[in-house]
């Protein structure tokens, strides 16, 4: 099974974006789809939204190769050249996150898949807590306009590879123990 859980963090709880001075604020779990349509007009009926020459979006932890014991750990994203607005929102140079879990790429004309291997963050939140059954799983980042599209040309990180290992409970991989918090 595949659960995540968003939180705030910290001093990225605002978050401002590159284009149009739009800060937004942290906020708590995306957990069901999200209240607006994915399908405002058909893919091919609209253009896709351009994204600025060298923006990247990046997965800050865990890194490539990482073996986490324990089933939860935290996930953060990271992002240059480019920001973070939720979706819904129409601020050049802005979209959201998408985590494709154990997914290759999806059409990239056409709005990201909303299930358990693509995770969307339609709130701007810029981490979650994963929790994923042991074994080799792949993480990506792609981000998504205001429609959940991809932009032009995509905005998207590198696919990294983590084990997850059985371990006993206790603080999640990635989070302080609670007498540090």
């Amino acid at each position: 099974m595949i659960r995540a859980r968003t939180a705030r963090r910290g001093a990225w709880g605002a978050i401002l974006a590159l284009a149009g001075g739009l800060a937004v604020a942290g906020a708590g779990a995306q957990t069901s789809a999200p209240e607006h349509d994915h399908a405002t007009a058909p893919a091919d009926m609209r253009p896709r939204t351009p994204a600025p020459a060298g923006a990247y979006v990046y997965i800050g932890w865990p890194n490539d190769g990482q073996v986490i014991r324990g089933r939860r750990f935290k996930v953060w994203f990271g992002t240059r050249d480019f920001g973070v607005a939720p979706a819904g929102t129409d601020v050049p140079n802005t979209g959201h996150h998408h985590l494709l879990i154990d997914t290759p790429l999806p059409s990239l004309d056409e709005p990201i898949p909303n299930d358990r291997n693509h995770l969307h963050f339609g709130l701007g939140q810029t981490e979650t807590m994963l929790e994923l059954p042991p074994g080799r799983h792949t993480l990506q980042l792609l981000m998504g306009d205001g429609d959940h599209v991809p932009h032009s040309p995509p905005v998207m990180s590198r696919r990294i590879t983590v084990t997850v290992l059985p371990g006993a409970e206790g603080p999640a991989a990635g989070e302080a123990p609670a007498a540090a918090r």
